[in-house]
């Protein structure tokens, strides 16, 4: 079976198995884009927490943010750990949308998905996984996401060599699936469940419905 097969078998699986995930959990595009970066390294309990702070200063809202000093930005966002860069992050990225979409994030997300996303990649602290997530999940690109949860399931499925980078795993899942946001967004939540409850550092292999047959999914 090819590995485009397998990988749509495997999201049959992940689906039967677990079913819609509902993901990003968010109220607006800003507040899922600040959650992009606040996941960076941390579990997202915590960044419901440093969101909630926000919320109730106010502060989804990217005029307050552009005004708001970085110290205190970091005081608020603390519950996500590593908040003094979190912040500094946070700070670069509003400066970002003023200068070039005059704060405006319908027109940063009209941008072109290609050109947006290599625009966000030279923002200090932006890297892939945080730049894809916010293109799929608040601007609504067309761009799979993919994070050490889907390097690990891959890998151990024998999808992947060891040294695979992040653009050839994105390559692998892009070439595989038919071009469709909703279903980029599924996927990547269903991986990051079974990641998060089976195939843990110490993985728990009973059970898991990438363990059948792939020629029977």
């Amino acid at each position: 079976m090819t590995k485009s097969k397998r990988i749509n078998g495997f999201y049959n699986a992940l689906y039967k198995q677990y079913g819609p995930q509902g993901w990003w959990p968010a109220e607006t595009e800003l507040e899922c884009l600040l959650g992009a970066i606040l996941t960076q390294n941390t579990a997202w309990k915590n960044v419901e927490k440093a969101l909630g702070n926000l919320k109730e200063k106010n502060l989804i809202s990217i005029e307050r943010l552009a005004l708001i000093p970085t110290p205190s930005l970091a005081i608020l966002i603390r519950p996500s750990g590593y908040f003094n860069q979190k912040a500094v992050k946070i700070k670069n990225f509003i400066d970002f949308i003023m200068e070039n979409y005059d704060g405006s994030l319908e027109k940063m997300f009209a941008e072109d998905g290609q050109k947006l996303r290599d625009k966000l990649l030279k923002i200090k602290g932006i890297g892939p996984e945080t730049a894809d997530s916010i293109l799929l999940y608040a601007a609504r690109k067309p761009v799979f996401v993919v994070d050490a949860y889907t390097y690990r399931i891959l890998l151990r499925h024998g999808l992947i060599p060891e040294e695979t980078n992040y653009g050839e795993m994105q390559e692998l899942f892009m070439d595989s699936l038919p071009e469709d946001v909703q279903l980029f967004n599924e996927y990547h939540a269903l991986l990051v469940r079974l990641g998060k409850e089976l195939c843990k550092k110490s993985p728990l292999c009973e059970g898991c419905p990438l363990e059948y047959d792939p020629h029977t999914v």
